[in-house]
């Protein structure tokens, strides 16, 4: 996808001409330079979800059920036009088109963020949720062959890790927007031309980020 420094600094000086938001202007990023899909989200206050159900599973940490998915490609204005609309909706991003993650305890997580920089191996963006979990967004398919791949790293058990996948079907909230009412959602390691668009291959993450997670563990 042909994404360039110009299509950045025209997205966010036509926010600064038209007075957008600042959601708005991070979410025509996610669209329109890093090819991501994006859906409006629930917000949480005093444990309430603004989806309005009493039994909800997920108060503040999944889509609206009734909002429409923004697609990758959108325009800074087709996403103002469907914000409006929710008001101070969460940002989610649906997982499996354009990426799946593989999450981790973010203390392991930001060690073996660490490793990989130093290592010199390709990464992608790298989230942090006020539920203390690193998601590191990988290469569509990850989700699904990450016991494989494990077991034939020499790892056994991804539960005994504290490590899993998420795949088609799931969402996760993107900074900066509150999770569940905990708190913003961070990046770690931000999207970047060289590696949002193209995410990098589970496997050349899977060994480090194992390794770490099986020394955290060990360690409590």
């Amino acid at each position: 996808m042909g994404f360039t420094i110009g299509g950045i600094r025209e997205i966010r000086s036509g926010a600064r001409r038209r007075g957008r938001s600042s959601e708005c202007t991070a979410v025509a990023e996610f669209t329109g330079l890093w090819g991501w899909d994006v859906v409006p989200g629930a917000r949480a206050a005093a444990g309430a979800c603004s989806c309005g159900r009493a039994d909800c599973r997920a108060p503040g940490a999944h889509p609206l059920d009734f909002a429409p998915r923004v697609p990758a490609g959108a325009t800074l204005d087709d996403v103002s036009r469907t914000w409006a609309e929710f008001p101070g909706a969460a940002v989610m991003l649906p997982v499996g088109r354009a990426f799946d993650v593989v999450e981790v305890a973010e203390p392991a997580g930001r060690h073996a963020l660490v490793r990989l920089e130093r290592m010199g191996l390709p990464l992608g963006p790298v989230t942090a949720t006020p539920e203390g979990r690193a998601q590191f967004l990988v290469a569509p398919g990850a989700a699904a062959d990450l016991t494989d791949l494990l077991y034939r790293m020499g790892w056994d058990d991804p539960a005994s890790l504290d490590l899993r996948g998420l795949g088609a079907g799931s969402f996760i909230t993107a900074p900066p927007s509150d999770r569940g009412g905990l708190g913003p959602v961070r990046w770690l390691r931000p999207p970047a031309l060289d590696s949002a668009t193209r995410p990098p291959e589970a496997r050349l993450l899977l060994g480090t980020l194992a390794y770490v997670a099986h020394r955290s563990r060990a360690a409590y």
